[in-house]
């Protein structure tokens, strides 16, 4: 019985918030409290509750720190030089900014925080896509997948925990999985290719022109429609070296209706959130550009070698941040205020999941759907448990979280492999494949991060992503096997 309310919770969740008729936060906190009245222990909800969010709270308190923090850097032009080189070899062309939203998160993720990653890559190609109507949903779902491929790291999470359940070395597990992983990361650009392509067609053909001096000096092309884009957006007046986008109207594909999946509204979003890269911002510290980017160096540094805990790490790194870069107390608050939109989003975000999570494990459904799934794996299949564990990850992960699964689930998948000579490690490589798909779960924090700095749904974020990410995991599993890995 626990087995099937189980599922039936997380599917009349995802259900809602996919089809719209409940928020995200409504729904993490109201389903999980009817189901829990409904397996008979509504008296012990308060109790699950607590010890959900005492186990996020320190997520919580990360993700917070984490916004502020990287949101001052935004501020304060560290991550400029980055956009440029973005906007430079996108040249305001569909399928190129797609493209470079894959290879952007892909290399901020070698920080191991899908947090910190999505804040930088959102508000990196953010005004790319407003300005030039592209989908949101492209962004955000090229994003998680990119940035679960690269969770696999040692230090991202899931390594060091199928490491640590299963006694082993975590260098052992990941460096033979490197070719398949690299394989995985291919199929992320090939698929950002793909979307860069339908993108493209739908918006039509779209190039970019530096104006240096006069606005009469921009090439004139017939039909054309000339819209400022990206960092250049704000900058005004002639000689400013502001950018502009050159669309060509007309032919095959260059309606610019949006796409169903595109998850995006028509309304424009405020100035302030489309200028959030204007080269001429007050907020801008150049003098101290050296001193931001130390300090973020230091961060990531401790970061990756557990120096401290992270939510400490970001605390000490917020209150730095601002304390230098903005002396002034009134500064201070105003850029408090900036990102108290984005903070209480987050944090809500995470507090209501507390209770999904709290009731999932403290009614016991999460384990008795291990359980039932593990006892429903044919006796025939035992040989081929790293194949069966490969597979399982990705409904595993995304339904779970990565503690549950990787202490709960695959100590009892590594036992049942071994009674059949299947290695550890093995086992353990193939656990990581449904990472891709995991990075978008309703369980993963940092998603939220995601959707809600890009103002996209959480339904349509999931009804694009599972899909691609699904995908993806599935090619990493492949390639793991052909490459005797797995």
């Amino acid at each position: 019985m626990l087995t099937i309310l189980g599922f039936t919770m997380i599917a009349t969740f995802l259900v809602l918030i996919m089809m719209k008729k409940m928020s995200p936060i409504a729904a993490l906190v109201l389903i999980p409290a009817l189901f829990c009245v409904f397996v008979g222990k509504g008296a012990h909800l308060g109790d699950y509750v607590i010890e959900g969010v005492g186990t996020l709270a320190p997520t919580a308190a990360m993700l917070m720190f984490a916004i502020v923090y990287f949101g001052v850097m935004i501020d304060v032009g560290l991550f400029d030089p980055i956009v440029r080189g973005i906007l430079k070899f996108c040249k305001a062309d569909p399928l190129r900014i797609v493209v470079g939203t894959a290879l952007l998160a892909a290399i901020v993720s070698l920080d191991g925080d899908g947090s910190t990653t999505f804040m930088i890559t959102v508000s990196a190609m953010y005004p790319l896509y407003k300005r030039l109507k592209m989908s949101l949903v492209v962004m955000t779902g090229v994003a998680a997948t990119a940035n679960g491929v690269m969770n696999t790291l040692p230090w991202g999470g899931p390594t060091a925990r199928a490491a640590t359940a299963l006694k082993l070395d975590a260098g052992d597990i990941f460096v033979p999985m490197i070719p398949a992983l690299a394989v995985g990361l291919v199929a992320v650009i090939a698929l950002s290719y793909v979307l860069g392509l339908r993108e493209r067609k739908r918006l039509g053909v779209l190039s970019l022109t530096d104006v240096l001096t006069d606005e009469k000096q921009l090439v004139e092309e017939p039909e054309t429609e000339t819209v400022l884009v990206g960092a250049g957006a704000a900058a005004g007046g002639p000689g400013d070296g502001k950018v502009r986008m050159t669309k060509t109207t007309g032919g095959a594909g260059s309606g610019t209706d949006a796409s169903d999946d595109d998850g995006d509204d028509d309304g424009e979003e405020d100035d302030i959130r489309l200028q959030g890269l204007d080269p001429n911002r007050p907020t801008l510290r150049p003098k101290l550009y050296w001193f931001n980017a130390l300090l973020t160096a230091t961060l990531l540094a401790a970061m990756i070698m557990e120096l401290l805990p992270i939510p400490v790490l970001f605390v000490l790194a917020a209150a730095l941040a601002l304390t230098v870069n903005f002396p002034h107390i009134p500064d201070q608050k105003a850029r408090l205020a900036a990102h108290a939109d984005n903070v209480l989003n987050v944090s809500g975000m995470v507090f209501a999941a507390a209770v999904f999570t709290g009731v999932l494990q403290g009614t016991g459904m999460v384990d008795s759907m291990a359980k039932w799934l593990v006892d429903g794996i044919p006796d025939g299949m035992g040989p081929h448990m790293a194949l069966v564990t490969g597979v399982l990850s990705l409904p595993l992960t995304y339904f779970m979280s990565n503690d549950g699964f990787y202490f709960g689930v695959l100590p009892v998948l590594a036992e049942a492999g071994a009674a059949h000579g299947v290695s550890p490690l093995e086992i353990a490589r193939a656990s990581l494949v449904g990472q891709p798909l995991h990075m978008s779960s309703p369980l993963v924090p940092a998603v939220y991060v995601l959707v809600g700095m890009a103002k996209v749904e959480f339904g349509d974020h999931t009804k694009f992503v599972v899909k691609w990410a699904a995908l993806t995991s599935l090619v990493v599993l492949g390639a793991g096997i052909l490459f005797g890995i797995i």
